[in-house]
């Protein structure tokens, strides 16, 4: 005993166009959507979900820096300042200073 009749004669209405078709010949979307024939879609690929990957952030062979209190005594500057090329290059011990004042603003 079937649970459902044949339904060789019915009709059914498209949930995208609203027109008839025979229910025989209407399709059943991947969004749930029941429309005719001609109305039918597949899914389109960029609808599929990303496959998540983790990006690779370590390094194989690792070496830790060697000599870093040596060489963060050493700072690359241009002598003269704005000289064009890479022969003005030179080792030099600057020292990065800066100071905060105070300012006063006074309105009448």
């Amino acid at each position: 005993m079937s649970k459902f009749a044949t339904g060789k004669n019915a009709y059914g209405i498209s949930d995208r166009s609203g027109f008839k078709y025979r229910l025989k010949d209407m399709r059943l979307e991947w969004n749930g959507l029941l429309v005719g024939k001609d109305e039918w879609e597949e899914k389109q690929p960029q609808l599929n979900p990303i496959r998540a990957t983790p990006d690779p952030q370590a390094l194989r062979n690792p070496r830790p820096p060697q000599n870093v209190a040596q060489k963060n005594n050493i700072q690359w500057g241009w002598n003269p300042v704005g000289m064009a090329g890479d022969s003005g290059l030179t080792p030099n011990n600057l020292v990065a200073q800066g100071s905060v004042g105070i300012v006063t603003v006074v309105t009448t």
